[in-house]
């Protein structure tokens, strides 16, 4: 099927957004939209960022994605409302950073939480009876109190995941760890004082980040267009709604108009237990 603009690909700048938490679905999406800029021949990309992070994995697979394509085009990432713990670590995968002068940015860290019903299933009767291989194969039980043994494990798994984070982004800014670990204590950062501190290169609204990568692409910086690359929908599914689309729409309504944060709670009971590069207020 022919790329739906008239102006050839070679002039124009592709833009992906990520949007949201990360999770799975973000990352099949992102990359899925990485591999069509790709097999396009775009000369530049623009990363627009509006995340509070998520899941360690799948923000370091967009990451290691977007390394791996800078060797072909540029990269500029523009930082929107937030662009916080995975946020940031996705925007690293880009050649350039933009953020506006009152993004919410930084929150570099790792957080791992877990939940302990013991005193509410006491109240109601409900107790679980577990045999398994080695004392630390149910960590972070929802029935029971972590013990200490178990509280150092997890303290080394999180040292090791903030350590990545860290490395990452000194690699990708040119800092020293050094430096990094002096502002990457869960603290979250202005855009204006992000560029103090060299997470950001520039700033500016997403315009300026288009006009900025067209002139590192040596394109027409009054000329070029972005070119949005979603995933292709069949007729019926633009005319019909599907299931989880459907569902979607009712839960954002759902939390507006009540409040509740319900997406919110789904994606916090989905990665109980998990690493997160999330800033959560």
């Amino acid at each position: 099927m022919p790329w739906p603009f008239s102006q050839p690909v070679k002039k124009q700048i592709a833009r992906i957004e990520v949007c949201g938490a990360i999770m799975g679905a973000t990352r099949k999406r992102v990359l899925k939209a990485l591999k069509t800029v790709e097999e396009r021949g775009f000369p530049a990309l623009l990363l627009r960022i509006d995340s509070p992070g998520g899941t360690v994995g799948d923000s370091q697979e967009i990451y290691a994605a977007l390394k791996r394509l800078r060797s072909k085009m540029k990269i500029v990432a523009s930082f929107g409302n937030i662009s916080a713990s995975g946020g940031v670590y996705i925007g690293m995968g880009a050649e350039h950073i933009m953020a506006n002068p009152g993004t919410i940015t930084g929150s570099i860290g790792v957080i791992l939480r877990g939940n302990n019903l013991e005193r509410l299933l006491d109240k109601i009767g409900v107790s679980f009876k577990v045999i398994k291989s080695g004392p630390y194969k149910d960590i972070l039980a929802f029935d029971r109190e972590l013990t200490d043994e178990e509280k150092n494990i997890l303290q080394d798994l999180i040292d090791t995941s903030y350590g990545q984070f860290v490395q990452t982004v000194a690699e990708g800014r040119n800092l020293s760890e050094e430096t990094v670990r002096t502002f990457a204590d869960g603290r979250v950062f202005t855009g204006q004082q992000a560029l103090g501190l060299g997470l950001v290169d520039r700033l500016g609204t997403e315009e300026d980040a288009r006009r900025w990568t067209a002139e590192l692409a040596g394109l027409d910086v009054e000329k070029t267009k972005l070119v949005p690359i979603e995933e292709p929908k069949s007729l019926m599914s633009r005319l019909l709604p599907s299931r989880g689309e459907s569902r979607f729409q009712n839960q954002a309504l759902v939390s507006r108009v009540l409040g509740l944060g319900q997406d919110w709670m789904e994606f916090e009971l989905a990665t109980s237990g998990l690493p997160l590069w999330l800033y959560r207020p």
